[in-house]
């Protein structure tokens, strides 16, 4: 039994703090960005299993290998509905730039497996959301920590340890952020293998700095629920600094941080996976975000997004 319409929704994602530290076993916070979504249709079609988007429209056989995530989360959603010679048109409508650390792929696969579930009348659980999201990632992002899939699929900020569920967290920041792309794609294998090299070639200094990235996540924890958007700033100043020593953060990264920091921002840091892709700023008013992310338009942001801080989002 299928319905005439299966919808999927999903939303990007950033992370606060704990970029690559995660990966050895440090914390890090993630928000939602639920002002930039992402809708999977899944619809009956007279012939074929097609999918609709903007980097590539035709039989999923054919998908690209840049897409080879997407082919095998399709294939094994097929199979746990028998669903082989159903014919059907997926179609992939996302407002997220790709390859910018704001989770498009992790986006895209919770999207896809909600748009199955609801297409076959099927009820889902977190859990099963995240394992068969992982389907997709494990292809696209090798080793992910599953801090995306995780955010991309939940209303509330999140505290999340590799290996463990992420845990919502109270936010009540009276703040503004302003996310920038810098126009570069991300090179995060780049970014993760250039920390691997400092972590052989000068280990105690590389490990303590992904050491000082988890005290400052413990720390914003607190300052995120206790309002302390200034310290906040400060913290996250001090964990761009960590990054830019772990190697992982560019010019054009450092550039547009410093046009913020420049221009009245609270604090500013890179997000993702750093060696391109996305920073972003707070600042204490919407007023304020509004002219600075006009400011870094002019100082080369690609695009920019600008995400209120001080609404209680409610539970997942």
């Amino acid at each position: 039994m299928v319905k005439e319409q299966g919808i999927g929704t999903s939303h990007a994602k950033i992370i606060l703090m704990g970029e690559h530290s995660v990966v050895y076993g440090q914390p890090a916070i993630a928000l939602p960005l639920p002002s930039v979504k992402l809708t999977v249709t899944l619809t009956p079609a007279d012939q074929g299993q097609t999918v609709t988007s903007r980097y590539f429209t035709g039989d999923w056989h054919d998908l690209p290998p840049v897409m080879a995530g997407v082919g095998k989360l399709i294939a094994t959603l097929l199979t746990r509905f028998n669903g082989q010679d159903d014919h059907w048109e997926l179609t992939i409508d996302s407002q997220l730039p790709a390859e910018r650390g704001m989770g498009s792929s992790a986006a895209t696969a919770v999207a896809i497996v909600r748009a199955f579930f609801d297409y076959y009348e099927q009820p889902l659980s977190r859990d099963t959301l995240l394992a068969l999201a992982d389907v997709e990632e494990q292809i696209t992002h090798r080793s992910p920590s599953g801090l995306d899939a995780a955010t991309v699929s939940a209303k509330t900020p999140l505290y999340y340890v590799k290996g463990q569920a992420g845990t919502p967290i109270p936010m009540n920041l009276q703040a503004t952020m302003v996310i920038a792309d810098t126009g570069v794609k991300g090179a995060t294998k780049e970014a993760i293998m250039a920390v691997q090299d400092l972590l052989r070639d000068d280990h105690d200094r590389a490990q303590g700095h992904i050491e000082h990235l988890g005290k400052l996540v413990n720390v914003s924890r607190q300052l995120l629920a206790a309002g302390e958007v200034f310290k906040l700033g400060t913290a996250l100043n001090a964990a761009q600094q960590d990054l830019a020593a772990l190697m992982v953060s560019d010019d054009q990264l450092d550039h547009l941080i410093d046009v913020a920091i420049h221009n009245g921002a609270l604090g500013a840091k890179l997000t993702g996976g750093g060696r391109g892709g996305c920073m972003f700023a707070i600042t204490r008013t919407a007023l304020g975000a509004r002219k600075l992310a006009g400011i870094l338009k002019d100082n080369g942001a690609r695009q920019t997004w600008i995400q209120p801080l001080d609404t209680t989002r409610g539970d997942n």
